[in-house]
């Protein structure tokens, strides 16, 4: 499968190197403030010589581009699409290595996450939700109007939906019709017509649209499980082979408006029930491009994406997995009890939402690192970290302890600015717009 992988706005993706660091950015040496992002990447800074101030939360280099390599390789082995959801990293500097590395496009949730990726004109965007605000739909229809180049499409899962967004663009006038994508949603899931009958019906009333345009069915199935059971493979498996069959009973009632047909899923768990099923022979006639939109890969973790990822799973037969690309850096500020120690870090700064953070490693006052020996995270709070201790000893105040982190999606809105690092040395930084 040969796909044309999506474009952005190179210079303005350059241009954030001309961003002024200062006192708007975690972390970073005082020393910076005044100074371009792109002229304090180029000094090689040492993350704990030159002025870093925790908690710091970098990105490793060497595994953030193994990721990269490792994604696009399975996904052309496998034939696939990929429009990885930019919500993780929100980081036009990473959807660019995302890009070159052959993604289709770039996956959106909101409007104002669109306009983020706009102001670096990205195309395509697979809006990965309704679209029924008309104030937002006023804007989209400008932005297709005015660029004739903008790849555009979204999901619609009710008549009430493409009825409301085809009375605002037709008031509004759009010239071009807006692509979507019907969805199929599931009971105890999220959005998404509930069965095939009423997806069916959705797609039947976009066919008669005049402002819409139908071109392909999208779904999400990582709301349906949270774990590698083989309960949950089951539950995944059977809303996917729904999907598939609303593709084909659309296709068969004639009413995709595309020679290839877009057949959209996947989240960060389950991409390769996903591949599985949309890459099975389609019927005679039917031209589909199967679309993942995984996007945890980019960073991975050490926490639920460690257990239920396709390429890090127990027993995955892949020649290549996933490497954890965050680390959170915390000082030891206090020892008020025997085997508990008190970090520099807290809700503000990771993720805790789908599991607390791993103490990996110890630095101290040295400069050595090595691994802790016996800790594990019990709270945390806004801006401390309880860090039980099974050898008290080994822990002094001072010390920084390296913390792994779980869910990368609610860690990258913490951080204005992301140092990148190889080992100790910084050698580039990543701006998010959240």
């Amino acid at each position: 499968m040969c796909v044309r992988p999506g474009w952005i706005d190179r210079a303005a993706v350059a241009g954030i190197g001309a961003e002024l660091i200062d006192w708007r950015f975690k972390g970073v040496p005082a020393a910076a403030f005044g100074r371009r992002v792109s002229d304090v990447a180029s000094l090689g800074l040492d993350l704990f010589v030159d002025g870093f101030v925790g908690p710091i939360v970098v990105l490793d280099e060497d595994a953030l581009e193994h990721n990269l390599r490792t994604m696009a390789g399975w996904c052309a082995r496998v034939g696939v699409a990929l429009a990885p959801h930019g919500k993780t990293t929100m980081a036009p500097q990473l959807f660019a290595r995302q890009l070159d590395h052959g993604a289709w496009g770039i996956t959106s949730a909101t409007v104002s996450q669109l306009r983020v990726y706009r102001a670096f004109g990205i195309s395509p965007v697979l809006f990965a939700n309704q679209l029924v605000d008309p104030a937002a739909l006023r804007w989209l229809a400008a932005e297709l109007d005015g660029d004739p180049d903008f790849r555009f499409c979204c999901l619609v899962d009710t008549v009430e939906g493409v009825e409301l967004m085809g009375a605002t663009l037709e008031a509004v006038g759009a010239r071009r019709p807006v692509d979507v994508l019907v969805e199929l949603g599931a009971l105890g899931g999220r959005t998404g017509a509930r069965g095939l009958p009423a997806a069916l019906t959705a797609a039947r009333a976009v066919a008669s649209s005049r402002a819409l345009r139908l071109v392909g069915v999208g779904g999400y199935e990582g709301a349906l499980a949270h774990d590698a059971s083989t309960a949950s493979l089951a539950v995944v498996d059977a809303y996917l082979r729904e999907l598939r069959e609303l593709a084909v009973r659309t296709a068969e009632a004639g009413l995709f408006e595309v020679e290839q047909i877009l057949v959209s899923a996947g989240g960060s768990a389950y991409f390769d029930q996903v591949a599985a099923v949309l890459t099975e022979p389609w019927p005679a006639g039917m031209s589909v491009l199967p679309i993942l939109r995984s996007g945890a890969y980019v960073a991975h973790d050490d926490g639920v994406y460690e257990d239920v990822s396709p390429l890090r799973r127990n027993g995955s037969a892949e020649p290549a997995t996933f490497q954890p690309a965050l680390r959170a850096w915390a000082q030891v500020s206090s020892r008020p009890e025997q085997g508990l120690a008190l970090l520099t870090i807290g809700k503000r700064d990771v993720s805790f939402d789908e599991g607390l953070p791993r103490p990996l490693s110890i630095r101290g006052a040295d400069g050595r690192q090595r691994p802790l020996a016996g800790g594990r995270v019990t709270a945390i709070n806004d801006q401390h970290t309880f860090l039980e201790l099974t050898k008290p000893g080994e822990v002094r105040v001072g010390d920084w302890i390296a913390l792994g982190i779980s869910h990368p999606c609610t860690v990258f809105d913490k951080w204005p600015l992301l140092a990148v690092v190889r080992g100790d040395t910084v050698v580039d930084f990543v701006r998010t717009y959240f």
